[in-house]
């Protein structure tokens, strides 16, 4: 039963959780000195705030499994889930889905103020989208996006550092990539039973959301290249640019999965299996700790 619960808990997509490390990874330039009491601080901050988000996306994981149980059951992979299948009591997932965010909440107000106002802003949106956004077109995936957003705005809140507008417009058009590319991998994995297990898929359709997905990525990467040259507090030599062949890669490679490995439906799943993505993610988090330690703003 516990095993049950854990798996619906989500943890392989904690990793989207991940994005509040963003504020302090990028303000490393600023604060680091060899056995600096601040860094130490802020990366505890950052981890606890980590736990914290987590907590609160395993309720709205819960929550959601909840409302959509009977939707599940008429799924070829979500009717082996552990409530649609029955393995797992309601009752004890609706507790668990009380005692996270009560528990969360409170703490993430103690870490402080603006950090525990977004956390909280995160959990209502979420509360919303499981129950009445998620049922409208377009609305579904740009909720989804803003809670992305909300995630990195987060972490910057928590050790208190100002939120780059670069960082919300990124995280914003990569979410909005990613969740377009899900809605896709929907649609078409289960193609005349798609509005049996989510009704909002009857709005979509694969050459509408091919084209969303061409434009999404496409402003994802524009952005993101500018952000590299004009953001103020990187290395004034720009090397910060050298970065964005693993942004272009890792973008290529998601459209690849996508549409010739028919993958996109768990973007978790992808991130944890896909070896070259996996390498791609590494050499830009090594290369973009090298040039903010290297090349002092």
């Amino acid at each position: 039963m516990l095993k049950d619960l854990l798996f619906t808990m989500r943890p392989k997509q904690w990793t989207k959780n991940g994005l509040v490390f963003l504020g302090f990874i990028f303000t490393l330039n600023e604060y680091w000195t060899p056995f600096s009491a601040t860094m130490y601080r802020m990366l505890a901050t950052t981890l606890a705030a980590f736990v914290l988000f987590c907590m609160l996306s395993s309720a709205v994981y819960l929550i959601n499994d909840l409302v959509d149980i009977e939707q599940d059951r008429n799924h070829p992979t979500k009717r082996y889930r552990p409530l649609a299948s029955g393995r797992l009591s309601p009752r004890l997932a609706a507790g668990t889905a009380i005692v996270l965010p009560a528990v969360a909440l409170p703490a993430a107000f103690y870490i402080n103020l603006p950090f525990g106002l977004v956390a909280l802003g995160y959990f209502l949106l979420m509360l919303a989208y499981s129950f009445v956004l998620k049922h409208l077109v377009l609305v579904d995936v740009l909720t989804i996006a803003v809670g992305f957003v909300l995630r990195a705005a987060a972490g910057a809140e928590a050790i208190s550092v100002a939120i780059s507008p670069w960082l919300v417009v990124c995280t914003l058009l990569g979410a909005l990539f990613l969740g377009f590319a899900k809605r896709r991998h929907e649609l078409v994995l289960l193609n005349d039973q798609a509005t049996n297990h989510r009704q909002i898929l009857s709005e979509y359709s694969p050459a509408l959301l091919d084209q969303i997905i061409i434009i999404t990525v496409a402003t994802t990467i524009m952005a993101y290249s500018l952000y590299t040259f004009t953001a103020e507090k990187l290395p004034k030599n720009h090397a910060m640019m050298l970065t964005i062949p693993c942004v272009l890669y890792g973008a290529f490679r998601y459209l690849y999965l996508v549409h010739l490995r028919n993958e996109g439906g768990s973007p978790e799943e992808i991130l944890l299996k896909d070896v070259p993505l996996l390498v791609d993610i590494a050499i830009w988090i090594a290369s973009v700790l090298v040039i903010l330690f290297v090349f002092r703003a």
